[in-house]
C-alpha cells in the first residue's frame, strides 16, 4: 500500500471536502504540557490552519496543564466541531475528552457538538514523517537505512497496534521500518535501535511520531542517539500535511461525527 507523496513545505495545499457545511466553529483540543514548546507548536499549527481557512472560526482547548479548558473554549457557542489534536486514538480520545465534553453538555444540553476523529492514522502523516527525515538529511526510501517509528506509547494495545501497522505500511524502499514506544509498551526506542544494529542494519534513524517537542521528544532523542542512531528527525510540528488532515477531519465530523460515549 503506497502512501501519498511528500508535499513541499510551502504554500497552500488543495483541500478535500469543500466548505458546504459552512462556518461551524472548530475547537481543536490538544493534550497540553508543562513544556511551553508544546503550546507554541499547537499555536503554530493552528495559525497555518487560519491562513488556509480564514473564514473558519477556530479556538483551541487543552485537556491538561494549559488553559483554556474545553468548557471555556466552548463558551458562547451554540454549535461546534470538537476535534482531538491527537495522533492516535487511545485513552485521551476515547475517555478523557468525551468525559470533558459530556460534562459541558450536561450543563448546556442545547449545545450541538460534532465530535471528530483523531489526526492519525492517515497516509499524509507518513509523508510528513518523510519530510522530517528529509530535513535531517535522510532521503526517502533509502535501502541502507532502517527507520524506527516512535510514538508516545499507550496502555491501550489497540493504539500501539495502529502505530505498528503504520510501520508495516511504510516499508517501501527502506532497509526496514519498525515501531517503538516512548512509554507504556515495548520495545523502547533505544531497544529498537540496538536490535536493528545487532541485526546488521547499515544505519538506523528515528522518526518521532509526536506532534510537539517536550519530555518524550527530548528523551527519545537522547536515548536513541546513545544507542547508536545516526539521525533523529524533528517532531511533526506544524507540517502542511497536518493542516490538510485537520481540515479533512473537520469536514468529516460534520458529515459523520464520531460517537461520544455516555
Amino acid at each position: 500500500m503506497r502512501h501519498s507523496p511528500v508535499i513541499p513545505d510551502r504554500g497552500r495545499l488543495p483541500l478535500a471536502g469543500g466548505t458546504a457545511s459552512g462556518r461551524v466553529p472548530l475547537v481543536a483540543v490538544a493534550h497540553g504540557s508543562r513544556d511551553p514548546r508544546a503550546a507554541a507548536t499547537v499555536a503554530a499549527l493552528l495559525d497555518r490552519v487560519r491562513l488556509e481557512r480564514p473564514d473558519l472560526p477556530l479556538r483551541v482547548a487543552y485537556l491538561d496543564h494549559c488553559a483554556p479548558a474545553l468548557g471555556q473554549a466552548l463558551a458562547g457557542l451554540d454549535e461546534a466541531v470538537v476535534l482531538p489534536l491527537l495522533l492516535t486514538e487511545a485513552y485521551h480520545s476515547r475517555v478523557d475528552l468525551p468525559a470533558a465534553l459530556n460534562e459541558v453538555r450536561a450543563r448546556r444540553p442545547r449545545l450541538r457538538v460534532h465530535y471528530g476523529a483523531t489526526l492519525g492514522p492517515h497516509p499524509l502523516l507518513l509523508s510528513a514523517l518523510e519530510r522530517r527525515l528529509a530535513g535531517a538529511g535522510v532521503p526517502a526510501g533509502d535501502p541502507d537505512t532502517a527507520v524506527v517509528l516512535v510514538s508516545a506509547g499507550s496502555s491501550d494495545a489497540r493504539a500501539n497496534a495502529v502505530v505498528a501497522g503504520m510501520a508495516r505500511r511504510w516499508r517501501s524502499g527502506w532497509w526496514s521500518v519498525s515501531a517503538a514506544y516512548a512509554s507504556a509498551a515495548d520495545p523502547s526506542p533505544a531497544e529498537a535501535v540496538s536490535a536493528l544494529l545487532r541485526a546488521g542494519a547499515p544505519r538506523v534513524v528515528v522518526a518521532p511520531y509526536l506532534l510537539a517537542p517536550g519530555y518524550f521528544a527530548d528523551k527519545v532523542r537522547q536515548t536513541t542517539l546513545e544507542a547508536g542512531a545516526e539521525v533523529v528527525a524533528d517532531v511533526l510540528g506544524p507540517a502542511p500535511e497536518l493542516v490538510r488532515v485537520l481540515l479533512e477531519r473537520y469536514a468529516a465530523a460534520q458529515r459523520r461525527p464520531v460517537p461520544v460515549a455516555g
